[in-house]
């Protein structure tokens, strides 16, 4: 058996950097959709102050959240920074809302993530039901095309998030007769 080059090595090691970082990515964009979820599955989360702290702890201080295209592009328009985006999510969860959000799950799927060193760009499909309080349900469908960044950590931020909508249409009332109104999900036994 021959020995592997030191070229070889590199290689080889550049590739599992890359499958690493993929890795990473795909977990981070996960666990966004995850805190951004109704009712909230973290357990132990006391309130959305706190659900806001973890998702800001994904983002890097100089990133941006934007919505595009003709719809979101009016509904969202772009925030710079981490405080413009902190103020976003508090605008959403920080208020009373009427009628009150009960449900909102992200199913992520259509996957693409390109690694280039320390950054990388990931496209996905998102799909999303919402269930309101006075019985109004709809599914909204966006295309997502966010930017990360290795931190000098080596830990991976979240640096764009960029959305654009698909469709949104309305559910008939009744659509869901059982969901969940808390999780217990990752509640300890």
């Amino acid at each position: 058996m021959s020995d592997v080059s030191h070229a070889e090595l590199c290689a080889l090691m550049e590739r599992l950097e890359v499958l690493e970082a993929e890795a990473e990515i795909r977990r981070l964009q996960a666990r966004y959709m995850f805190l951004c979820d109704t009712p909230l599955p973290e357990y132990g989360v006391k309130d959305d102050a706190e659900r806001i702290d973890l998702i800001m702890a994904l983002y890097s201080d100089d990133a941006i959240w934007e919505g595009v295209g003709d719809y979101y592009g009016n509904q969202f328009g772009r925030l710079e920074g981490a405080g413009a985006i902190r103020r976003h999510f508090e605008s959403f969860w920080g208020q009373k809302r009427d009628p009150k959000l009960l449900l909102n799950v992200h199913y992520l799927t259509s996957e693409q993530i390109h690694v280039d060193g320390n950054t990388a760009e990931g496209q996905w499909v998102h799909c999303q039901p919402w269930i309101f309080s006075d019985g109004k349900s709809l599914l909204r469908s966006s295309r997502l095309n966010n930017a990360f960044r290795r931190e000098p950590d080596g830990s991976w931020k979240i640096t764009r998030t960029r959305t654009e909508n698909v469709f949104v249409a309305p559910l008939t009332q009744g659509w869901a007769e059982d969901f969940a109104r808390t999780s217990v999900l990752m509640q300890e036994t």
